[in-house]
């Protein structure tokens, strides 16, 4: 994907676009935010966490390898969301890449996910990737009904995976999309 799209659904615009060197602090903080907003995601907030110079990092690797894609969203020139696309140079899983995405709390409910999927899935096609693949907790089922809407199947089931903070192991399933 080059170039930015703009998007209109539930009285919000919004914009998906590839990330630039110049989101790494903001993409920073947003991170943070959003891993203290849900269970759903695989840390803790503070967990696992990437500074700007990290940031700064995985958008210049992202831009240049043919096989990673990484995309924001945004509203009002503020990113609320972003999703990656991660392939491997090994020839052998070089076919595939393993897609992730997160959004604000505050912007659940206008399709913004939805967005940053269907625009990594473009890609995807377009750049022959022949599967992509997620993991996303059993649990989250409105996640798992829009996978399946894409194409996704779900391919195995992680058991007790993840603890979560009311104490409580939940399965992973993982899912894939054929090309």
């Amino acid at each position: 994907m080059d170039h930015s799209k703009n998007f209109f659904q539930n009285n919000l615009r919004y914009t998906i676009r590839p990330a630039i060197e110049k989101d790494a602090k903001e993409l920073s903080e947003v991170r943070l935010q959003i891993d203290g907003e849900t269970e759903y995601l695989d840390r803790e907030k503070g967990e696992s966490y990437i500074d700007e110079s990290g940031f700064k990092q995985i958008i210049r690797e992202d831009t240049y390898l043919v096989n990673n894609l990484f995309l924001v969203a945004e509203v009002d020139e503020r990113i609320v969301g972003f999703s990656r696309c991660a392939g491997s140079l090994l020839k052998r899983t070089s076919h595939k890449v393993e897609f992730g995405v997160c959004v604000l709390k505050e912007y659940w409910g206008y399709g913004i996910g939805q967005s940053l999927l269907t625009e990594s899935l473009r890609w995807a096609d377009l750049n022959g990737i022949k599967k992509v693949t997620l993991n996303v907790i059993e649990t989250n089922e409105k996640a798992i009904k829009l996978y399946e809407k894409h194409g996704f199947e779900v391919e195995g089931i992680l058991k007790n995976d993840k603890l979560h903070s009311d104490h409580k192991y939940y399965n992973t399933a993982v899912m894939g999309r054929f090309n």
